[in-house]
């Protein structure tokens, strides 16, 4: 209970650094390959098997490094808003007459990193190893940050060699949005290590064959797996034979190596063990800079909120608490002292400017004294607090700084007399948690929880959180929100294919929510990441995710 934290500080920082020397260990010779060494703000090495965990750094690393899905994200612009392009789908089409069949056209000449051929029963199978139960290759652990992201996918079906039509329960326009998250591993693959299997049946011969996969796994990214030690290190070759041939990369291997701790991993940046690392310390920028490091930031479709329980008997179903929240914190503050300014306010889920904003009424800013007055009209004050808890992590994907940020806004909340409590644990486990809901016993006596999101498409920015059919275990909506005018405007938007209209009815969901104060709004990422001046060719897009093909390295 109260406050729990993992071991940090210096101890835990030399340890690392110890451990990162023994495992990095690679000399960068003159002529020698060309090896890029990152250091990840995860605790462990993303799943390898096609559908990572880990948040979306898995995705970053080991997901669209090894691996393609249908639709993809443009990540070549430092300016412009990612925006979905063709994958190894090169068109789609929902059909004129039922809303509920999209057919998607295949990418011809593309090969697996084993040899196999991708066709249209490459696609069925990948869907159906995450959403039929009984296919031989159903894969439970890739399951969960796989249907709730795509949770109106109901089947796959193959038309010809080059063309699938995908079904879907209900009408739904943000299916290609969610089908950049369902990546194509190799059927031919895994069937040959599962006929190798030993097992007493078919399920423990499946589960074998996966496990095989993991540590010789085979996509049609541009990176192939070369050599992975589960929880230490995974490098990954360049696939000479990638299909995009202007993303072939530029350097031989990549490293990746979890690195949790913040001050770890600048040290492991700053004494030369690693190339690249995620998230850098903010009270080491300045020497960073002054040691001739590059500092990238750009602000990315993403919220550092907190989610709030809506279930019976939450202190957050009184709207005054929410908004006296939400009007508590000082994020300019924030940002400008202990995030050294790595960071972009949030007022919602999406700034003014942004198709999706909308004409909000409640204005999220800092004023304390009206938070104040919204505490003692709700009942609370100097000689009442009230108490709350939050489930948050120590590291993680997007988490940015996770615990001297929530301490922040613990000593800020307790001006508007809250008595915060926090449950810190791995931040694999949060979202597995995140995933069951408070209404679990992993929530722990929490009433909030503390998982970035991405915001990229309407899917992951609102409808996983805010319609009342999204609570676990189908997605993402902790809290259990059931607003009535959510799902009006959430089947709207859904149903709409028109973009123009379809962008209207999001907007007024995002006003709605905000009006509701349905978030703790705190935070967007800019996705801070220092590197050695050797990288060139770096392009840090508006986005959660990173194109690694183009980068080079000098001597």
């Amino acid at each position: 209970m109260g406050t729990e934290k993992a071991a940090s500080g210096p101890a835990r920082a030399a340890l690392t650094l110890l451990v990162i020397a023994l495992l990095v260990g690679l000399p960068q010779m003159a002529g020698a390959e060309t090896i890029l060494r990152i250091g990840m703000t995860a605790a462990d090495i993303p799943k390898t098997v096609g559908q990572p965990d880990q948040g979306f750094e898995g995705n970053r690393f080991t997901g669209l490094t090894m691996y393609d899905a249908l639709t993809m994200w443009d990540l070549s612009s430092a300016d412009k808003p990612s925006v979905l392009i063709p994958g190894l789908a090169t068109e789609w089409k929902v059909g004129d007459t039922d809303k509920t069949k999209w057919t998607f056209k295949l990418r011809p000449g593309v090969t697996f990193h084993d040899g196999s051929p991708f066709n249209a029963d490459a696609v069925v199978w990948n869907v159906e190893k995450v959403l039929k139960q009984d296919a031989p290759q159903f894969d439970p652990s890739q399951v969960g940050l796989t249907a709730s992201r795509m949770p109106t996918l109901v089947s796959a079906r193959k038309i010809d060699d080059m063309t699938v039509e995908l079904t879907t329960k209900e009408p739904d326009s943000f299916l290609p949005f969610n089908l950049s998250n369902l990546f194509m591993a190799s059927p031919a693959k895994w069937q040959k290590l599962f006929d190798a299997a030993a097992g007493a049946d078919a399920k423990a011969k499946s589960q074998a064959a996966w496990d095989a996969f993991a540590k010789d796994a085979s996509g049609t990214g541009p990176w192939k797996m070369s050599s992975f030690t589960p929880r230490e290190r995974l490098e990954l070759a360049r696939n000479e034979n990638y299909w995009d041939k202007a993303r072939i990369p530029k350097v031989d291997k990549m490293l990746l190596l979890p690195m949790p701790e913040a001050n770890a991993r600048t040290a492991a940046l700053l004494s030369g063990q690693v190339d690249w690392v995620e998230a850098p310390a903010p009270d080491a920028v300045a020497e960073i800079k002054q040691r001739g490091f590059n500092l990238y930031s750009n602000e990315q479709p993403h919220v550092w909120p907190w989610q709030f329980s809506r279930v019976e008997g939450s202190p957050w179903n009184d709207i005054r608490v929410r908004k006296a929240a939400n009007l508590c914190i000082d994020r300019e503050g924030l940002r400008d002292g202990l995030l050294a300014g790595l960071m972009v306010p949030a007022t919602g889920t999406f700034e003014p400017g942004h198709p999706w904003r909308g004409k909000p009424t409640f204005e999220i800013k800092y004023d304390k004294p009206a938070a104040q007055k919204l505490m003692q009209e709700a009942g609370y004050g100097p000689s009442k607090k009230l108490s709350v808890k939050i489930q948050t992590s120590a590291s993680g994907s997007g988490q940015m700084q996770p615990l001297p940020m929530n301490e922040y806004l613990q000593q800020a909340l307790a001006e508007c007399y809250f008595d915060v409590q926090f449950d810190v644990i791995e931040w694999n486990t949060l979202l597995n948690n995140w995933r069951r809901g408070a209404k679990d016993a992993s929530a722990n006596g929490s009433n909030a929880v503390n998982v970035t999101y991405a915001a990229m498409d309407p899917f992951f920015a609102l409808v996983r959180f805010l319609q009342s059919s999204m609570a676990p275990p189908v997605s993402n909506n902790w809290g259990f929100i059931n607003n009535p005018k959510f799902d009006e405007l959430v089947t709207k938007a859904r149903h709409t294919f028109d973009p123009v209209e379809r962008d209207a009815a999001l907007a007024e969901l995002h006003a709605a929510s905000v009006d509701d104060a349905a978030f703790l709004y705190v935070a967007h990422d800019v996705g801070p990441r220092a590197m050695s001046p050797k990288i060139k060719g770096f392009v840090q897009p508006k986005s959660w995710f990173v194109d690694f093909s183009p980068i080079s390295m000098t001597p």
